[in-house]
């Protein structure tokens, strides 16, 4: 690596999203991140794959890429991807996210992960929601929903769709629709457009404030005995469900 975007690395590396192999920054760059550095142990190899897999994006790739010895690679990511691409994102503005949460009438629902615990499930959820074009996803607790593992499990696909972290009492407006294994039959309910769908972790279920401020609770349709679904595979069913009931 040149001396320059090393110490742009360097420089941004603690405030910048770390978008952890091709597929990552292919996506962040599709969807218009602002890339100040990005980095490949085979320049060659990465533009090959875009060629074959984003040629949109090729030239842009192109541009941003420079090579870099494995060593040096290694040193600058926690967890080297097989891809052996990696890149620095500018994190959207707070402000612009809310906004896009906030905004009135919406085509597509927000989700909701309550207290959300598992890192690779938020990801998971992130990824679903872009390629639903749902309108964003909002966390509450403790769990960053921008955190280097949330976006490797992305796949960079937090800049496809709006993601904030916000506290049960600042849910974006819509109606509420809460996921519980005591609610109404989820085939028996259309999902307006406006929904704010709300999932609860695996391990606890719903918090008792999000809970009280749902305005109907639904249940996914479950073998007797099956305790519960993947926090992920619970979203997917859910928005499968919105997007092919719509009206």
């Amino acid at each position: 690596m040149t001396a320059a975007p090393l110490t742009d690395w360097h420089r941004l590396a603690a405030d910048a999203v770390l978008l952890d192999g091709f597929h990552a920054l292919k996506h962040a760059v599709r969807f218009g991140a602002d890339v100040p550095v990005a980095v490949a142990t085979d320049r060659a190899a990465a533009l090959a794959l875009a060629d074959d897999l984003a040629p949109d994006v090729r030239d842009a790739l192109a541009a941003l890429l420079t090579e870099v010895p494995r060593a040096t690679y290694t040193a600058l990511v926690p967890r080297p991807h097989p891809t052996g691409v990696a890149a620095l994102a500018v994190r959207p503005e707070r402000a612009g996210q809310l906004a896009v949460l906030a905004r009135l009438p919406r085509t597509a629902p927000v989700v909701v992960l309550d207290q959300p615990r598992n890192l690779g499930n938020a990801g998971a959820v992130i990824r679903l929601a872009a390629g639903f074009g749902a309108t964003g996803v909002v966390t509450t607790g403790t769990l960053d929903p921008w955190h280097p593992t949330v976006v490797r499990a992305g796949a960079g696909l937090h800049f496809a769709t709006a993601v904030e972290r916000l506290e049960a009492a600042q849910l974006p407006a819509g109606p509420v629709f809460a996921l519980d294994p005591e609610g109404d039959d989820l085939r028996d309910v259309t999902l307006p457009d406006d929904a704010v769908l709300a999932f609860g972790s695996e391990r606890s279920g719903l918090s008792a404030e999000l809970r009280a401020r749902a305005g109907q609770l639904l249940s996914l349709p479950m073998r007797p005995q099956v305790s519960s679904y993947n926090l992920a595979t619970s979203v997917a069913m859910t928005l499968y469900h919105w997007s092919a009931t719509a009206r």
